[in-house]
């Protein structure tokens, strides 16, 4: 792994970490640069099954189930199934800003996986589909649409738990 700023970047980090622990800043104090990597141990305080069936947007149906259950902050642990049409969009480079370039086909497709998360109750759920012409994945647009059923499991975290920035390309 590359060495991102050497002993700045390290104090900065050590200063940043300090500060958590001794409550003198949020998680996620908007000043503060990224460390490396992040990490935030935490526990699951139940799971939810959410069945959707034919027809049913997997956006939609998704924020739905995340109203309904009342849940803040969750895990997509895993997503199977199939679907009639997707619509997702993916990054096209390699610099910032990165820019999203858009994907959609109506067809028969298999759900090989779902994951992401769930922040402060924002959806944020990325897809990976096969048929057996391709295999294609990315963020979920309105339009990704059921076919036979989608069983996606969702791992529900504390409210107290701050995912703000854990998909912010920004903070670096």
């Amino acid at each position: 792994m590359a060495e991102s700023g050497g002993e700045n970047d390290t104090l900065s980090n050590m200063k940043w970490i300090l500060s958590i622990l001794l409550g003198f800043a949020p998680a996620f104090a908007v000043d503060a640069p990224a460390p490396s990597v992040f990490t935030m141990p935490t526990q699951f305080q139940r799971v939810v099954i959410v069945r959707l069936k034919h027809q049913t947007d997997i956006l939609e149906g998704l924020k739905e189930a995340v109203a309904r259950e009342k849940i803040k902050n969750a895990v997509i642990l895993s997503g199977f199934g199939s679907v009639i049409s997707y619509h997702i969009h993916v990054v096209n480079n390699t610099t910032f800003p990165p820019k999203d370039v858009f994907a959609q086909e109506k067809g028969a497709f298999d759900i090989l996986t779902v994951s992401g998360l769930v922040m402060d109750g924002r959806v944020h759920p990325h897809i990976s589909l096969s048929s057996p012409q391709k295999t294609i994945g990315g963020h979920i647009e309105p339009g990704t649409q059921v076919m036979t059923f989608a069983t996606i499991t969702l791992g529900v975290l504390p409210d107290s738990v701050d995912l703000k920035r854990m998909d912010d390309w920004n903070w670096h």
